[in-house]
Order: structure tokens, then C-alpha cells, then sequence
């Protein structure tokens, strides 16, 4: 079994993620603050990526700390430099303040990336030297990813909750997506949305938006998908890390897995994410 304690600890191995709680890839505090700096940058994504099409969401702050409000832009600009060379490998980059159900926005870029590297994410107002992100061989990561079928798993449902308990921290009543387990969504004839997340326990704050964005739209999915959720712990004191965790060697939480009706991955949103968001991949 593993801990709480170990699994908060492992996102610096195998997807060297920032074990659930952001980090701020700024300058370091010695480094002189430019004219055009406006803020730092805070990684809202794992960190180590694999090529294909990468989604990387970023907050803001400044030396007080994460920013909100409405003065934040509804828009930020940015490039992907190869950290080694230097080269620009994509500029014009864009993306959308997200902050439905969430008191911090996040602006999630998407950018296609063809080579293993390091690289680094320079937005527009924050430091040169950017947010790293390195992309590596797929073969070194144990998480499923885009384009493989999703593992099926016995998730805890209301008839057998399989160890966990409870098996949805959601309050004041849990949430309706433990009918059937995802081994069973995913033999039957609809495409499968995935949530693996803790409302209760969640250190990044992310994981009740997250599935709170799934209800909203719980009747517009409910002839189009099959939706499975399943939390992080198998107690509610989150001192044991479930084996829906374990099983797809996650170390960062919420992440959805969005499949087609072959229960091939056609899209996975980790770490942030909101109802406008997840409306835009289900229902556009």
C-alpha cells in the first residue's frame, strides 16, 4: 500500500510533477526582475510531458502570492523556446483565463511538440526564463496515455465499494458517477469520462471544481458518455492511496481520461480544469 505521505512525495519521480501543489517557475530570488516582468508564472501541469500535443495550463502570482480577480487578462500570449538551443520551436501560442467554479483562473496552452527535449514555456509578462517542461520517450511513463485504450479497473461503486470508504468525499451527498465500475463503462457502447480525484482531500484545490464541473453537465452527458469517478484515498483520514491511484502509476491529482466509444484515450486533462473546459472537449 502506499501512503499519503509517499504518494504527495512521488511526483518528483517517475513524471517529476509537483506532487499536487504548484510551483512557481520563476527567476531565482537573486535574479534582477526585468521592466516587462508583470508576474511570475505558476506550472498548473505536470512536468514532464511526451510528444504530441501538449496542454499547459499556468496560473499567475506575484511576491504576495497566487493572483485572482477581474483585472487578471482574458488572454495570454506565449512561446515554447528549446531551453538547450534556444530556438523558438512555436510562437503566437494563446489561452483562454479558465476560472469557472475556482477562486485562482489558469490559462491552459496547447502546443504540439514533436522531439523529446527540454523546453520552456515564455508567456508574455512573466519571467525570460519561463515555466520547464521536458518531454520525454512515452516507453518511460506509466501513466495511460493519449491514443492507448484505458486500462479497464474495478472501481469502488455504491454496491461494493471495494475497500474504500468513503467512496466519494463529496458533501453534502457523494457524487452519482459509481453506478458501474470503468471495467464495465468501458464494455459498453458509449464513450467514457474518468475522474480520479478527492474533492475532500485535494491539495491543489482543483478537484471539487472538477468534478462539480462534471455534474453541471451530468444531463447533457448522460446519452453521450458513461462518467466514472473515483477518489485518491481509501479513507477518509486520505492517509492510504487507493488502487485506482496506484493502478495507473499516478502521482498528481485530478485528471479525467476522455475515451471514444473504443475505449481508446482520446484526451486527458491533468492537474486544472473547469466546466468550461471540460464542455468545450464533451458537447463542442
Amino acid at each position: 500500500m502506499i501512503t499519503r505521505r509517499e504518494f504527495l512525495t512521488s511526483g518528483l519521480g517517475t513524471i517529476g510533477f509537483f506532487s499536487l501543489a504548484p510551483v512557481v517557475a520563476s527567476c531565482s530570488s537573486n535574479s534582477s526582475k526585468s521592466a516587462t516582468e508583470r508576474w511570475q508564472l505558476v506550472q498548473r501541469f505536470p512536468q514532464i510531458q511526451v510528444p504530441g500535443r501538449i496542454r499547459l495550463p499556468i496560473s499567475l502570482a506575484d511576491e504576495s502570492g497566487l493572483l485572482s480577480g477581474s483585472d487578471l487578462p482574458e488572454t495570454l500570449n506565449a512561446s515554447l523556446v528549446d531551453s538547450e538551443t534556444g530556438a523558438v520551436v512555436a510562437k503566437g501560442l494563446t489561452a483562454p483565463r479558465h476560472a469557472s467554479g475556482m477562486s485562482i483562473p489558469y490559462w491552459p496552452f496547447r502546443v504540439e511538440v514533436d522531439n523529446v527535449g527540454i523546453y520552456s514555456l515564455v508567456v508574455d509578462g512573466g519571467p525570460a526564463d519561463g515555466a520547464g517542461v521536458q518531454v520525454v520517450d512515452p516507453a518511460t511513463i506509466g501513466i495511460p496515455l493519449v491514443g492507448s485504450p484505458l486500462p479497464p479497473f474495478d472501481t469502488p461503486t455504491f454496491d461494493d465499494p471495494r475497500g474504500v470508504n468513503p467512496i466519494c468525499t463529496r458533501t453534502p451527498e457523494p457524487c452519482p458517477f459509481h453506478d458501474v465500475t470503468l471495467t464495465e463503462a468501458l464494455a459498453g457502447s458509449l464513450p467514457v469520462v474518468y475522474l480520479i480525484g478527492t474533492p475532500a482531500h485535494c491539495s491543489t484545490g482543483s478537484c471539487a471544481p472538477a468534478l462539480d464541473g462534471l455534474l453541471a453537465l451530468k444531463d447533457e452527458l448522460a446519452d453521450r458518455y458513461t462518467v466514472i469517478h473515483a477518489e485518491v484515498y481509501t479513507d477518509d483520514t486520505a492517509t492510504t492511496v487507493a488502487p485506482a491511484v496506484t493502478s495507473y502509476a499516478m502521482t498528481f491529482e485530478p485528471a479525467v481520461f476522455i475515451t471514444d466509444s473504443q475505449g481508446v484515450i482520446t484526451e486527458r486533462l491533468d492537474a486544472v480544469f473547469d466546466e468550461v473546459e471540460l464542455r468545450e472537449l464533451l458537447l463542442s
